[in-house]
């Protein structure tokens, strides 16, 4: 085990010793999280037309609904204690209080499992209800039952903290290849064996489970290396109680967190509940398709988050602007070029991915893909508000789009079709970049160092 654990020691720390720039720290944690996307985008797009060209729009759009289902229930009923144990528990070792680093991840871990539990048990309760509105067989009713145990991927927010506080990104980088791959298998054997809409709800059931199983497993890495001497069983209650500011802080992270994923994940079974599972599997390959530049705005956001509360807690406000505003701007450059691509061939990529029956999504990918252009920008600007410890001000930006202009949805799909979900993520995405740039601008310069 010893020599294991030396095998993968990160070879330098996320605080930075080199003295490197924010910039460059952020970007080379990127690196090592591109590096198992790059790999899972390839496995996803070997499966996703495999799946697509087997199923036709309308069956996929029923897996992609039912896939929504519980994601949606475990992002609004789970809890994430990422930011708890990357702020107070980077806080703790900085001290040098190492029982007090251990108390503080098992009082997360103990929280997210518990809530991961009520989620699945409610998810499962509500899918009689849930599947017959959104045009579910019966025999695919009975095993999106047992399918709310995919929550289970959702539930790893403390595991992954724990291996950002250790700067393991390239094991974050390698867990992101976990899924795909088993999707990649599974969807292989299905399309030889001839099998059809109830044989990838299995494979997808079973990649959840592991991709949440593979996030703890690695994380022990990290726990040896950062509480050597802590054993994994041991104190954690009154945790949130004894640190100043940790409940508060937690709990809003929690709420913007949930806010900010509900939209994406209620807009495929809106579309599904309003126009039917063929017009929620156009929207689906539509969101696959601009996945280039959707995925990594979860990564930028983890690759800076680390980086931005440490400066925070150097003190060194004009770092954190500097590289809050040059990770905004590096992901526009990158991001435009792959919009005006997709904006080209468009159509032919949606027929190329998913057959005849996806033609005609070619508006529908170009505003999805300027949407996700804009998100993009947005990540590191959400991570330097929570960095600064103003998690509040992303929570409203989050709850201001994501909910107060969900009604603009309904409206949208009834006058456009299936590109109404389209012009409503943009009007999300930009309503939210504009913000958090203005509150980033004002609230970075004016909090006392």
């Amino acid at each position: 085990m010893a020599s294991f654990l030396r095998r993968f020691s990160p070879p330098r720390d996320h605080r930075d010793p080199a003295g490197r720039s924010g910039l460059r720290l952020v970007l080379a944690n990127l690196g090592h999280l591109l590096g198992g996307k790059v790999a899972a985008g390839l496995m996803s797009l070997v499966y996703l037309v495999l799946v697509t060209h087997r199923l036709g729009a309308a069956d996929y759009g029923v897996l992609v609904l039912v896939n929504a289902y519980a994601v949606l229930l475990g992002s609004v009923v789970a809890f994430s204690g990422f930011h708890g144990v990357v702020r107070f528990g980077g806080l703790a070792l900085e001290a040098g209080d190492r029982a007090g680093f251990a108390r503080i991840v098992r009082c997360m871990a103990v929280v997210e499992l518990a809530c991961g539990l009520v989620a699945i048990l409610v998810a499962a309760a509500f899918v009689p209800l849930v599947g017959a509105r959104l045009g579910w067989s019966p025999d695919t009713i009975r095993i999106a039952i047992p399918y709310s145990l995919a929550i289970i991927a959702t539930v790893r927010a403390t595991p992954q903290g724990l291996l950002q506080i250790a700067g393991r990104f390239d094991l974050i980088g390698l867990h992101h290849a976990v899924s795909p791959l088993i999707r990649l298998i599974g969807a292989t054997g299905i399309w030889f064996a001839g099998g059809g809409l109830t044989g990838f709800i299995a494979v997808w059931l079973v990649a959840a489970i592991a991709e949440g199983l593979a996030m703890w497993g690695l994380a022990l890495v990290a726990w040896r290396r950062l509480a050597p001497d802590q054993p994994l069983r041991g104190p954690w209650r009154g945790a949130l109680r004894d640190t100043p500011g940790m409940t508060r802080f937690v709990l809003i992270t929690n709420f913007d967190i949930t806010i900010r994923e509900l939209a994406p994940n209620l807009a495929p079974l809106t579309v599904g509940w309003l126009l039917g599972p063929a017009a929620a599997g156009l929207l689906a390959l539509a969101q696959r398709a601009t996945s280039l530049l959707a995925q990594p705005t979860a990564l930028l956001s983890q690759a800076s988050y680390a980086v931005l509360a440490a400066q925070v807690a150097r003190g060194d406000l004009s770092g954190l602007r500097h590289t809050v505003w040059r990770s905004a701007g590096v992901a526009l450059t990158v991001a435009i070029p792959i919009v005006l691509v997709l904006a080209i061939g468009g159509d032919r990529l949606l027929v190329l991915l998913g057959g005849a029956s996806f033609a005609g999504g070619t508006m529908l990918l170009i505003l999805i893909a300027t949407a996700r252009a804009a998100g993009l920008a947005s990540a590191p600007l959400a991570a330097g508000l929570t960095a600064l410890g103003l998690p509040g001000r992303s929570m409203t930006v989050g709850l201001v789009t994501s909910l107060a202009l969900y009604p603009a949805l309904p409206l949208l799909l009834w006058m456009l079709g299936t590109d109404g979900a389209g012009w409503h993520a943009l009007l999300q995405s930009v309503v939210a970049a504009v913000a958090l740039a203005a509150m980033v601008r004002t609230d970075a310069r004016d909090r006392p160092a």
